[in-house]
């Protein structure tokens, strides 16, 4: 639940048109809508928690204080890296952020189309995001929670079956929710790339979802790439 809810702040397309009515690709643009999605993922940390205490067992509940603990930490640092992206930006809004990045970069005073993505303007703060949405999602390196070297496998020693397989789903999940947020904040959202940007009818909003996930379609490579 808490992996599917950070998706209702997610623009995937700016506005369009639809019978007559001027719309957002978006389910709804909350004026905070980067607090949402920190609170909306940091509330998932208490599924951990349960799960190692409800098995009754010593050793789930050590894996389970133990996750909660990684899980913590990572989204403090998290937390500070997308504080630089709203202050930037001028807003908490996630359409706004996006919208903010459509600015053009004027390198040495010449025009090339070039978008002011905040992957490069805040790199120390992408850097961050990226080794912390790593960390959150339990991934390699950061798989000690799942306790896969160990006899046990920390919270979820005792679960088997759809219970054990409900929790991995959340964890899959949890990849393309924290890559959707870094596409959102860091590399322009639904905007088209560099210099495609510079062709109009690729500009076009209902292009939006192609291009946003495309750029998803990057991170959750990145997952792949760091456990092979």
């Amino acid at each position: 639940t808490a992996a599917f809810t950070a998706w209702v702040v997610i623009p995937f397309g700016g506005e369009v048109e639809i019978f007559g009515v001027k719309t957002y690709l978006q389910l709804t643009d909350l004026p905070v809508g980067v607090l949402v999605l920190l609170a909306v993922t940091s509330v998932g940390i208490y599924g951990f928690v349960l799960a190692g205490w409800s098995s009754n067992s010593p050793y789930s509940l050590l894996g389970g204080l133990r996750s909660s603990a990684q899980m913590i930490s990572y989204e403090i640092a998290m937390g500070l890296s997308l504080v630089s992206v709203f202050l930037f930006a001028g807003s908490m809004s996630t359409h706004d952020i996006v919208e903010a990045q459509r600015a053009p970069l004027v390198p040495f005073g010449v025009d090339v189309k070039l978008q002011t993505w905040y992957w490069l303007l805040l790199l120390p703060s992408f850097v961050i995001y990226v080794i912390s949405m790593v960390g959150e999602t339990n991934r390699a390196p950061f798989d000690l929670p799942e306790a896969e070297s160990e006899l046990v496998s920390g919270y979820i020693t005792e679960y088997s079956g759809f219970r054990y397989a409900v929790y991995f789903l959340a964890e899959y999940i949890n990849m393309a929710t924290v890559s959707a947020i870094a596409t959102t904040l860091f590399l322009g959202g639904y905007l088209p790339f560099w210099p495609l940007n510079a062709i109009e009818p690729l500009n076009n909003p209902w292009l939006g979802p192609i291009w946003f996930v495309i750029k998803v379609q990057l991170f959750i490579s990145l997952f792949v790439w760091l456990r092979g």
